[in-house]
């Protein structure tokens, strides 16, 4: 996981702008910027992955060697050295007005809309509750499951994201974390 797009609104009543591109992070404020996507044919990683001796292939999209779909990973140590742990970050000055952050890998994203985890995490977070239409009653609740690590309304958020996902058969792993940037 990697932070990859800042997701912001305008004022309480403007509309919601969804970023052009898929995104691992969203950070929901006032304004919207999309940070590149570790993808293996785009050029620099293109050129670090050629430059190491390794192919980027292109079956059912770019992918490292033919197998994976990003240059930059944990695992997949069988296409070491042309996929990297090794982070590619970007330093983003917070606003007061940035409200939360949703980490989560590709396999919520491949299924979600930026807009539409965001308005999940929104109603989540200010209203300690999913939106009246999602049953949330199947399974363990996170809160149970792990301690009171985070806050309950987050592990909500983080656990409501992981079974909508799963529910539009997602076929990646998911793994999501929502943290409230407005709960001090």
């Amino acid at each position: 996981m990697e932070v990859v797009a800042r997701y912001r609104t305008g004022q309480e009543n403007s509309t919601k702008r969804p970023l052009p591109r898929k995104s691992h992070t969203i950070l929901r404020g006032v304004i919207g910027e999309a940070l590149g996507f570790k993808e293996p044919d785009r050029s620099d990683e293109l050129a670090r992955i050629q430059a190491l001796g390794g192919r980027v292939i292109c079956l059912n999209g770019a992918r490292v060697e033919g197998i994976l779909a990003m240059s930059r990973a944990i695992g997949d140590k069988y296409l070491k050295p042309y996929v990297t742990a090794e982070p590619e970050t970007t330093i983003l000055r917070r606003d007061p007005r940035d409200e939360f952050l949703i980490i989560a890998s590709d396999g919520l994203w491949d299924v979600l809309t930026n807009e539409l985890a965001c308005e999940i995490t929104s109603r989540c977070l200010q209203q300690g509750s999913p939106p009246p239409a999602i049953d949330l009653n199947s399974g363990p609740h996170p809160e149970e499951e792990r301690g009171h690590a985070l806050h309950p309304t987050s592990a909500l958020a983080a656990a409501l994201l992981t079974r909508l996902a799963l529910g539009r058969k997602s076929l990646d792993n998911i793994s999501v974390i929502v943290v409230d940037l407005k709960r001090s």
